[in-house]
């Protein structure tokens, strides 16, 4: 049985969740993270010594890095639709989820500290605004994207890069802030809502 320590509310560890659903594998979750079990205990640190969640144990194999956790899973049982074999259709599929890991994620995370976790270190006006200004900029270019392909992220073909922007997607949306609109990312939002319980999870 796949183990998974985090709790659900992270958006890191709900990738690996709707992740497990796509792919029908059962799992066990504890709760480790703010409000729960502290991730600086030595027992967590042991196997994610960036004391960060998510941490997958599958028997002997311990992994941390979410999307990393969501590749290895999609390989694992072998599903080529969410991860493609095909080197070109797959660096498709990881370029978007390095993308949203890496340049997206940056991008929110002054604007979601202030706004939605209300951080007293957090609440210069100056840096706000740039950093909503920074967010809604990233979040144009995915809306560019999926005026492109109509559908997915890469396509017609729902992916890993859907669950991992999906979930970014459902955050901005939900942060009480100003935001362009943006009729694509709109849709695909409600797309992907209508398509499974995991993206409201």
């Amino acid at each position: 049985m796949l183990k998974i320590l985090g709790k659900a509310a992270s958006i890191n560890v709900h990738k690996v969740i709707w992740t497990c659903d796509e792919l029908n594998l059962p799992f066990e979750r504890e709760d480790w993270g703010a409000g729960f079990r502290a991730t600086d205990d030595p027992a967590f640190l042991r196997l994610n010594p960036n004391a960060m969640v998510p941490v997958l144990i599958d028997d002997e194999l311990v992994l941390w890095e979410s999307n990393t956790i969501c590749r290895y899973l999609c390989a694992k049982t072998g599903r080529d639709d969410l991860l493609p074999s095909h080197p070109r259709a797959r660096a498709e599929v990881e370029k978007w989820m390095d993308w949203q890991m890496g340049d997206l994620n940056n991008s929110w995370r002054y604007a979601f500290m202030s706004l939605v976790r209300n951080s007293p270190s957090h609440q210069d006006p100056a840096q706000l605004a740039a950093g909503i200004a920074g967010w809604n900029r990233m979040m144009g270019v995915l809306e560019q994207q999926l005026q492109q392909t109509g559908s997915h992220v890469c396509g017609e073909q729902f992916t890993l890069a859907d669950i991992v922007l999906g979930l970014s997607v459902k955050r901005w949306l939900k942060a009480p802030m100003q935001r362009p609109g943006y009729p694509a990312i709109a849709a695909y939002g409600a797309r992907l809502a209508g398509k499974t319980a995991a993206f409201n999870g």
